[in-house]
């Protein structure tokens, strides 16, 4: 029986040397898992198309997996060399390499989850949060064919079955965090997490670190709150409406709204990095009169670097000057942005504590 297990999708395609460089590094220290470059296979003409090497894997406020640009960070801790192996907060699942008794050691996988969604970050918390290394070997391709929709079938919904296993991965891993997390996806708190009692001890047996320890070490980079001012509502001062993503995507325009006062949409976090975010888009200008638009956050300031001032209420954009401006009457759900004149147009609330940041403030801001 082999000493190292690889999970492979069926839908997949090697490449030649693709094992080796995995099995390297398990030789080296055998709690280190390792996962390949995933490159890409078209579902219609099967063309192989390489992935970029300069990825890795994150998630976002309502725990979905996403790609990343590796931060400079670490660039340096591999000497900028792009052939060494990649340390990644999370894996896309499906594919890796993993000691054998290792992967019974740190509890498999959790049986509770159901069918599709939420495996590879449960996992990839477990292995960093419990004494474990998770890699991406740049020297390893495995081809992927991605599909534009989903081949299986989710009894109950697929939003169901998805949420369930993201409610499994909050109540066990993320500690007070989970709250936040159910504000942000009100249908998990819904979704029943099932028994967790057995993975709970397993995260005790084995003297797991707690998330905030992740979210500092293994992943300071990430849109979880964790390093910032203010979370909550941004309410104008002249018009009682509220900066509002409206569930607009990246490169679209920010919005207002009626406040709800239910977050969602309407929860946007100050960091101290001075961005405006929402979830992992923030408030971008790259024209002195805008428009201002939710751009993927980039943590480099230039066109996403904000300065709230608390005294006269702005919220100044720093290369160009101009002040974030309520919306005309002409385009009711659209803000400006303007030369400032300290006009209640131009005032802005960052008072509304939101709820999750309230009961953990003191906790947040004197850690950091």
């Amino acid at each position: 029986m082999g000493q190292v297990i690889t999970f492979l999708d069926a839908h997949c395609e090697c490449t030649e040397g693709w094992l080796e460089p995995l099995l390297a590094r398990i030789v080296l220290d055998r709690k280190t898992v390792v996962c390949p470059i995933i490159d890409v296979i078209s579902d219609e003409t099967f063309e192989y198309v390489t992935a970029s090497d300069q990825t890795w894997g994150g998630f976002n406020w309502k725990l979905n997996f996403r790609w990343y640009r590796v931060p400079a960070r670490e660039m340096q801790r591999r000497n900028h060399d792009r052939t060494a192996p990649l340390r990644t907060p999370t894996m896309a699942g499906g594919l890796f390499s993993i000691d054998r008794d290792y992967f019974y050691e740190i509890g498999s996988y959790d049986e509770g989850m159901d069918i599709w969604g939420g495996e590879n970050l449960e996992m990839s918390f477990r292995i960093w949060q419990c004494g474990g290394i998770l890699e991406i070997a740049p020297c390893s391709h495995v081809g992927h064919v991605f599909r534009d929709k989903s081949p299986y079938t989710f009894p109950g919904g697929v939003a169901n079955i998805v949420l369930k296993n993201a409610a499994r991965v909050a109540e066990v891993w993320l500690d007070e965090w989970k709250e936040f997390y159910y504000q942000m996806s009100p249908g998990a708190r819904k979704a029943s997490a099932g028994d967790v009692s057995e993975r709970k001890e397993l995260r005790e047996r084995l003297k797991c670190k707690s998330f905030r320890w992740y979210l500092e070490n293994i992943y300071p980079e990430s849109q979880m709150p964790l390093d910032y001012y203010f979370l909550g509502e941004i309410r104008n001062v002249e018009t009682g409406n509220c900066l509002d993503t409206m569930g607009r995507k990246s490169n679209e325009k920010i919005g207002s709204s009626y406040c709800h006062g239910l977050g969602g949409n309407q929860v946007f976090a100050y960091t101290k990095r001075h961005q405006v975010m929402s979830d992992d888009n923030c408030l971008d200008a790259s024209n002195a009169l805008g428009p201002v638009n939710l751009v993927r956050c980039h943590g480099m300031g230039g066109n996403q670097e904000w300065v709230y001032d608390e005294e006269d209420k702005t919220i100044k954009h720093v290369n160009s000057g101009n002040c974030l401006t309520r919306p005309t009457q002409d385009d009711p759900s659209t803000p400006l942005l303007r030369p400032c004149k300290y006009t209640k147009g131009q005032q802005w609330l960052m008072q509304s504590k939101f709820k999750w940041q309230a009961q953990h403030d003191n906790r947040i801001s004197d850690d950091r």
